[in-house]
């Protein structure tokens, strides 16, 4: 297994995101070996709050395995899970979680707090942080520097 290799595929889709003028946030889920969902950040076209890239791939994976249960799915995100998709991702039974870019406003794998490594719920899941968290990291600060450009222009 190569985090690296699908932690790329995640980028890929951060860049789909981005295209849209969206905040380029991007997922995919593995299971045994193969790639069966991917998402993107689309809260602002979509305006839901629900929007995230992982719960947009965890809908996906269920649909493609026809269960809520992922317990054969590997989760690559390239921000570190906030609460509702660390909640997504518990309440799915993922039980490992590769993120890239640290997210210190909203981070609940490991950063504010580890709502996956919470021992009181049912269920936790393996946290690996950090694969490609340059290459994560800069896809955001670029997005977030042209955005501040674009907005002193007007």
């Amino acid at each position: 297994m190569d985090d690296e290799q699908y932690m790329y595929a995640a980028i890929e889709q951060a860049r789909l995101a981005e295209e849209q003028g969206e905040v380029p946030i991007g997922a995919v889920i593995l299971c045994k070996g193969e790639v069966i969902a991917s998402g993107f950040n689309v809260r602002e076209t979509s305006q839901s709050t629900l929007s995230h890239a992982e719960l947009i791939a965890i809908k996906q994976a269920n649909e493609k395995i026809g269960s809520w249960r992922l317990e054969d799915c590997i989760l690559y995100v390239t921000l570190e899970p906030c609460p509702m998709c660390a909640g997504a991702i518990v309440q799915s039974r993922i039980p490992r979680v590769v993120y890239g870019a640290s997210d210190p406003k909203a981070g609940c794998a490991g950063t504010l707090m580890n709502l996956l490594g919470e021992p009181r719920f049912n269920h936790q899941a393996e946290v690996i942080s950090g694969v490609l968290k340059e290459e994560c990291g800069q896809i955001l600060s670029n997005f977030f520097r042209l955005l501040r450009q674009k907005k002193k222009e007007h």
